[in-house]
């Protein structure tokens, strides 16, 4: 491991030790500042999402969500080296209601890309101990073990390997064993139909209809909202769907947009805008990148 790397990790580490105020305000500073560097994707996103806000807003957005996403960063620190007892007292659970209704039936947590992600699929793992979610190896080893470190320090979640396939998964489903589970990215042509998603088509994965149609599973939303550096994170699961899978799974894949830009509308600052949703682009069209 190169000087620099190490360097890194213990100021990493030391931030993790101060207190969360402090933690989130030299975030939100290293946010302001990376935003010029680091945001053109984010920008032609809300462009995208956004036609009607004037560009001055959108500029002032794409900043806020520079900050906050650079505050979900480092307090992964806290999370992964903080004591257990902080982390967790970072999250509120509101809505847990919604799933002990369903204790012990096929279950999948839909769990979108907002920037309180990490936090709340900790808080998930050790209030609901033994559900199980998707790992997907990094490409930098010691990045992939810190993450992994992080996924597995509370309530022993079992780990499942995109590259294994959905076999085991719709099994351990079928058993009770709730799934924790991120649809809403850009994973190409295979198995994604196009629908909108504020207004532009991209390529939303139908895994989300197949597993519940697979399974009997219920789908149980679940948002985890970044509030003030002194409240910390709130995780709010929602009342599970009715009527899904549809039987249609372009329906199902609309629906499941619809719901996040829901969400999205609550918190604009706080969806993962920096990933390229609309990158794979229905044949003959450009890429909305370049």
């Amino acid at each position: 491991m190169s000087w620099h790397v190490k360097l890194g990790l213990r100021l990493w580490r030391g931030v993790s030790c101060l207190p969360t105020t402090v933690v989130a305000g030299i975030a939100y500073a290293v946010g302001w500042l990376l935003f010029p560097l680091g945001g053109r994707v984010t920008m032609i996103n809300l462009r995208l999402c956004f036609p009607s806000m004037s560009e001055p807003e959108r500029r002032k957005l794409g900043r806020r969500h520079f900050m906050r996403l650079a505050r979900s960063v480092l307090e992964m620190g806290i999370l992964w080296w903080a004591p257990a007892r902080r982390v967790m007292g970072l999250v509120r659970v509101e809505g847990r209601e919604h799933l002990d209704r369903i204790k012990g039936q096929p279950v999948i947590i839909l769990t979108p890309h907002f920037v309180g992600l990490n936090m709340g699929s900790a808080k998930f793992a050790d209030v609901w101990p033994g559900s199980m979610a998707f790992y997907s190896k990094q490409k930098n080893p010691l990045f992939d073990q810190l993450l992994l470190q992080g996924r597995l320090r509370f309530g022993t979640p079992e780990l499942f390997a995109k590259q294994d396939g959905l076999r085991p998964v719709v099994r351990r489903i079928r058993d009770g064993v709730p799934l924790v589970f991120l649809p809403d990215m850009d994973f190409g042509r295979t198995d994604s139909v196009f629908v909108p998603f504020f207004g532009t088509d991209c390529a939303t994965v139908t895994t989300l209809s197949r597993l519940a149609q697979l399974t009997k599973a219920k789908i149980v939303p679940c948002i985890t909202r970044q509030l003030s550096a002194s409240e910390g994170y709130e995780m709010r699961l929602y009342p599970a769907w009715d009527n899904f899978p549809s039987g249609n799974m372009e329906a199902d894949a609309r629906r499941m947009n619809e719901f996040i830009e829901q969400r999205v509308l609550e918190m604009p600052d706080q969806y993962y805008w920096v990933h390229k949703r609309f990158g794979t682009r229905p044949l003959g069209e450009r890429n909305l990148y370049k």
